[in-house]
């Protein structure tokens, strides 16, 4: 007599140990290597603070965002 393979038995699901395990195994190799990726440096939002204005005036200052504005009008 043959054993009936998983297709022909009613009321049983596809899952059989060798897919868990294969599952399982595929799963710890995911969060292994979760682990070994590098993690994201969390900046210092304080150190984005713009610079307090100079007590006698004359607040402009030749920035690289200014530098990089006087280029784009160039013709």
């Amino acid at each position: 007599m043959r054993k009936p393979t998983p297709e022909t038995r009613e009321g049983r699901s596809g899952l059989n140990r060798r897919s868990l395990f294969a599952g399982a195994t595929t799963v710890g190799a995911l969060a292994a290597a979760a682990t070994l990726m590098p993690r994201v440096a969390v900046t210092d939002p304080t150190a984005a603070l713009p610079k307090p204005a100079p007590e006698k005036g004359g607040g402009y200052s030749l920035s690289d965002h200014v530098k990089q504005y006087y280029k784009t009008t160039l013709i």
